[in-house]
């Protein structure tokens, strides 16, 4: 399938959906703002953007979107940046609204609070094709992803070992924020596993 027969949703309810549809356009990707269950027809995959889980976990229950999220993800691709990566996990040690999708165990803003916010040049294997520069991570009030289990798997981490980023099928998430840096190999990546 081209990028230009592919239609992605941005869930658009809280945080910075703004700079993954950017990037998706770059792309040639129509890429549409998602806030109502009605607005995931038709797509081919969706990104849950970062920002404050809770917030955006909360909104998704009052528009009625948690349990269409969960449908969809079940047969569709999800990409899950920072609070994006919360929300699909299994166990975050909290009470709060998850999809509950993916079998990773996270921590929220284990990496420190706005102030202590930092960019990490990674190396992540899946994305070089012959490309072997290092992906400009850039992380912010970011969670920490604990662990990966059954088929997620581990597809980048910091120089220390933290794990950063993990796959399961057509499940992605990242503990950072790829929409934030013109490097558009994280949302080519996602466009191969829709």
């Amino acid at each position: 399938m081209e990028n230009d027969t592919k239609k992605i949703g941005v869930l658009a309810l809280q945080g910075d959906f703004i700079e993954h549809i950017a990037a998706l356009r770059r792309l040639g990707v129509d890429a549409v703002e998602v806030r109502l269950p009605a607005d995931l027809q038709d797509l081919s995959g969706l990104i849950i953007p970062g920002g404050e889980s809770t917030t955006i976990g909360k909104l998704a229950v009052s528009y009625g979107l948690m349990d269409p999220l969960r449908h969809f993800g079940r047969h569709k691709a999800l990409w899950g940046t920072c609070a994006g990566m919360i929300l699909m996990a299994k166990e975050i040690g909290m009470d709060q609204p998850l999809l509950g999708l993916m079998d990773i165990k996270v921590q929220r803003n284990a990496f420190g609070r706005q102030k202590e916010s930092f960019r990490s040049d990674i190396t992540v294997p899946v994305l070089e094709e012959g490309d072997v520069r290092p992906f400009p991570a850039v992380f912010i009030r970011a969670p920490k992803l604990l662990s990966a289990s059954g088929k997620a798997k581990v597809i980048a981490s910091l120089p220390d070992g933290t794990v950063v980023a993990a796959q399961e099928d057509k499940w992605l998430v990242t503990s950072f924020h790829p929409e934030l840096t013109t490097d558009d190999r994280f949302h080519r990546y996602f466009l191969g596993l829709v």
